[in-house]
């Protein structure tokens, strides 16, 4: 995720970031957790990391208690944003604890994105100052409708629209599916892009790793590239080369 996804992303024209941590379903496996603590370190400082997470409570165990407050100290260590975990079950009194836990560490909610809201968790988050983070699925957690209604109730401030490609049916492309359902239902267009660009960019990019110009200013794609000896390309696919691109100051008027 931190190195070969990296290039591969960028060979297509994407920016790729992430967070990193110890998920809570795998922090009830002490011997797992311990390893991943050991070593977690090494991999939020590099220069791709926008959060620590997802952390937070799947079973609400003391093994998952324990491990969310280690990481929540990491996080304020190396001063990055959280992303938080939901639970599926018991998801109010499970958010409800998460946030409690997080005041305790004296965690500022300005930096820290809870995701995978619903209707019931949706108002207490956004009181209390965190971003509101909605997954977007086919089926399950959050649907394109309800989401539309979501924003159409409490506002654009510090909610954030986003999807997921992980397992089970999930749509990588339900975030702009939304924006088009929202423009079509009459949300206003300042505020589409507010849930779905403006307030991820504001959370993750308080981690200094992540900013507007890494798109919009981009290198150019030379799919000549290798990592570690391996190639983006298969079969005999003619490689994409871009010609550099020239520096705005360089830009002159004849």
């Amino acid at each position: 995720m931190l190195r070969f996804e990296k290039f591969r992303a960028a060979q297509f024209g994407i920016r790729h970031y992430c967070c990193i941590g110890l998920n809570p379903k795998e922090a009830n496996n002490e011997a797992l957790a311990e390893a991943v603590l050991e070593v977690l370190l090494h991999f939020a400082v590099k220069d791709s990391v926008v959060a620590i997470g997802e952390l937070g409570y799947d079973e609400q165990t003391p093994q998952e208690d324990k491990y969310l407050r280690r990481q929540i100290e990491l996080a304020k260590e190396l001063d990055l944003p959280i992303m938080i975990h939901t639970p599926h079950r018991d998801k109010h009194r499970g958010t409800l604890r998460t946030m409690d836990v997080l005041a305790e560490h004296r965690f500022k909610p300005g930096r820290c994105v809870i995701d995978h809201n619903t209707e019931e968790t949706v108002r207490e988050v956004l009181e209390r100052g965190y971003f509101a983070g909605f997954s977007i699925y086919p089926q399950t957690k959050m649907g394109n409708e309800r989401m539309t209604e979501i924003v159409r109730h409490y506002g654009a401030e510090r909610i954030i629209v986003d999807s997921a490609c992980d397992w089970g049916v999930s749509d990588p492309l339900a975030v702009p599916k939304t924006a088009a359902l929202m423009a079509e239902r009459g949300i206003a267009a300042a505020a589409i892009r507010q849930v779905t660009y403006q307030n991820a960019l504001a959370a993750y990019g308080l981690s200094g790793a992540m900013t507007e110009a890494d798109w919009l200013d981009p290198a150019p794609i030379d799919q000549r590239s290798l990592f570690q000896g391996n190639s983006v390309l298969r079969g005999g696919q003619t490689p994409r080369i871009e010609a550099p691109r020239r520096a705005i100051g360089d830009l002159r008027i004849a």
